[in-house]
């Protein structure tokens, strides 16, 4: 069992992908901003990280590029609405494992939280 940090700005989407991983993985922590992520990581320590990539304060690239200089073992899934090709290349170039486009069903982010760990 995965202990997960779910980063988005939509707070029915952390709450959608909390639901889509109960009782497979834990949720550990959830953060609603870039800045926020980075300091639950910090504090949680989680296994994998779940990120929107559009949001305010810091958008997740930036905040994946935190994460990975403070743990460059972190494991970040990000998980996004913009299927635009060049914002996955930039994504999996910074450092992601993963990319999963909104809205997707609860087997592809099990299947990716699995790859992960």
């Amino acid at each position: 069992m995965a202990r997960l940090l779910i980063v988005d700005d939509a707070a029915f989407m952390r709450k959608m992908l909390a639901d889509m991983v109960a009782g497979k993985h834990e949720v550990c922590g959830e953060a609603a901003n870039g800045v926020e992520a980075i300091e639950k990581y910090k504090e949680l320590k989680p296994d994998v990280v779940t990120m929107d990539i559009t949001m305010p304060e810091m958008q997740g690239i930036e905040a994946m590029r935190e994460i990975l200089a403070i743990d460059q073992e972190a494991k970040v899934l990000i998980c996004s609405a913009i299927g635009h090709r060049q914002k996955v290349l930039e994504a999996m170039k910074n450092g992601a494992r993963d990319f999963l486009v909104k809205p997707f069903q609860k087997e592809q982010i099990l299947d990716a939280i699995s790859r992960l760990v």
